[in-house]
């Protein structure tokens, strides 16, 4: 097998914005933010906007967005106002 052919797989935590519900999973995406979880280590925070938290379709119901508009959820997400 090619060495340095595939990215590194590692433990990274992914963070819901709409519901900030946080689980730990293996991922080869990667971030320059950290975060320290449950078990004492660091860990690379992805941040997504729907996880089965807040997905219609895992809920069973429609959850009422709490940031806004899509303007509103864009400065949200890049830190604008």
């Amino acid at each position: 097998m090619k060495k340095d052919l595939h990215p590194e797989y590692q433990k990274v935590v992914f963070l819901d914005t709409s519901s900030d519900y946080k689980f730990l999973s293996g991922s080869t995406k990667t971030s320059d933010e950290t975060i320290e979880w449950e078990d004492g280590n660091t860990y690379p925070l992805i941040r997504v906007e729907i996880s089965s938290d807040s997905h219609p379709f895992y809920t069973g119901k429609q959850k009422a967005d709490k940031a806004g508009g899509r303007v509103d959820r864009f400065k949200k997400k890049y830190k604008l106002n």
